[in-house]
């Protein structure tokens, strides 16, 4: 105990390990309102989920540390939006941006400034532009920073890719297949983001009822007019699972009031169709690189077998010359031996009809080998 009362830890660093998980539990979020706006948050995931009302699940998708695959869930106040490098939480307000320091996230958040504010000159545009709701802004700022990045990375693959599989074609060697190797893998992985990026966009475009869920502005302007002609008292149920049932019951009866407007999801049908188009264009760009390296390797094992065929034609030759060879040697060897013979003493005129005549039979025999090869298909022509 300190003399002015206080109590003090026997061991300091108790102190410094506090500050440390308190840092650490603190997560820094960048908030952008309609006004374009950029306010710093340095607040703890609890705060988070009260400010827009999620669940622990959905921002768990949205930590950094861990990998999820990409996914725009529609919640009852929020949008939760996970997208490559772009980990967001849209409301019909604001948009929650996590990882700011990340360089390919900067531009998201520069675009979000410019793009969300809805000002004089936005209303000379004409009404569809003042129509858009604030959430619609905001996820059609995100699904054109991920869309143009994934284009960006295939047309970077692109040009590295096509000299290097020519380069490949006109001179096989470990250095050129070292690249075309590295460019496949990229490939593969780049392909795979894509795919879940258009999935998740073909999930919504499937389901109208997800589309809905999309509309914040609309599902508040319900709830309040709810609220507005009720005649109960508005409350809080503690169950999320009840708020739940009660926000849908509340979207069911205002939708019996307002006829065919909850069914209307034609705006967010086109923005996530102009996007699907454009994340499938750059699915086909990836398939075409996909097709070239696969037609590039054809083409390599087709020359590879043909050198393996000119190599065994090879190795038949040599193995037929070595077998006629072997009789030569063998004739010779006979007739070096010490055995008297009757026409010994002529020895030069028999020889000279040894070497002659062994030397025909032998490359007879040779030319009969290759003959039956190559009537057999074994040699080409």
């Amino acid at each position: 105990m300190s003399p002015d009362g206080e109590l003090v830890p026997a061991d300091s660093s108790a102190v410094v390990t506090a500050k440390r998980k308190t840092s650490q539990s603190s997560r820094s979020w960048i908030s952008i309102d309609a006004t374009g706006q950029k306010t710093v948050l340095d607040v703890d995931k609890y705060e988070i989920m009260h400010r827009v009302q999620i669940h622990a699940r959905d921002l768990r998708i949205l930590d950094p540390n861990l990998f999820y695959p990409s996914a725009i869930l529609g919640r009852e106040r929020a949008i939760v939006l996970n997208l490559e490098h772009i980990k967001a939480i849209i409301t019909a307000e604001e948009v929650l941006l996590r990882d700011s320091s990340d360089e390919n996230v900067i531009p998201v958040l520069e675009e979000l400034q410019r793009r969300l504010p809805v000002g004089d000159e936005a209303h000379n545009e004409g009404d569809e532009e003042d129509e858009s709701p604030f959430e619609f802004r905001a996820l059609e700022v995100a699904l054109e920073a991920i869309c143009s990045f994934l284009a960006a990375r295939t047309t970077e693959l692109e040009t590295s890719a096509y000299p290097a599989l020519n380069e490949l074609t006109s001179k096989i060697s470990g250095l050129n297949l070292e690249r075309v190797r590295k460019l496949k893998s990229t490939m593969t992985r780049l392909t795979a983001r894509v795919i879940k990026v258009k999935d998740e966009l073909e999930q919504l475009l499937d389901d109208d009822d997800d589309m809905a869920d999309l509309y914040l502005t609309r599902k508040l302007a319900g709830v309040s007019s709810s609220i507005s002609v009720s005649d109960e008292p508005p409350w809080h149920p503690t169950s999320p699972t009840i708020g739940s049932k009660i926000s849908r019951a509340s979207r069911v009866s205002l939708a019996t009031v307002r006829g065919d407007d909850e069914n209307d999801v034609e705006e967010l049908e086109m923005l996530l169709e102009a996007y699907f188009m454009q994340i499938d264009n750059t699915l086909n760009k990836l398939t075409a690189i996909r097709e070239y390296i696969d037609d590039t390797e054809d083409y390599i094992n087709i020359q590879l077998d043909n050198h393996r065929n000119q190599l065994i034609q090879l190795e038949l030759m040599l193995s037929s010359g070595t077998v006629c060879i072997s009789m030569y040697s063998m004739i010779a060897g006979i007739f070096g031996m010490n055995i008297p013979y009757t026409w010994k003493d002529d020895h030069g005129y028999i020889f000279k009809w040894v070497v002659i005549l062994t030397g025909a039979v032998c490359a007879v025999f040779f030319v009969i080998i290759l003959s039956y090869a190559r009537f057999r298909g074994l040699i080409g022509s």
